[in-house]
């Protein structure tokens, strides 16, 4: 089930009646920000496990050690 060309260009035409074409760049700059703030948003989750991993390791480290002595 893939979207063609031809429901594409109607979804167009419909926004197009509803919002206007004063309306269409604000949107499209709108729709932008968002799609590039969920993208951030999910590499900033994977950094956070990274970071959340790396802590965890040296704590463990950090730990060994002292059991050590």
């Amino acid at each position: 089930m893939r979207i063609g060309p031809t429901e594409i260009f109607m979804i167009l035409i419909v926004v197009l009646i509803i919002f206007g074409p004063k309306n269409l760049p604000k949107l499209g700059k709108m729709f932008g920000k968002t799609m590039k703030g969920f993208q951030e948003g999910i590499n900033d989750d994977d950094d956070d496990d990274d970071t959340t991993k790396k802590a965890k390791t040296e704590k463990v480290e950090k730990t060994d050690k002292s059991d050590e002595e």
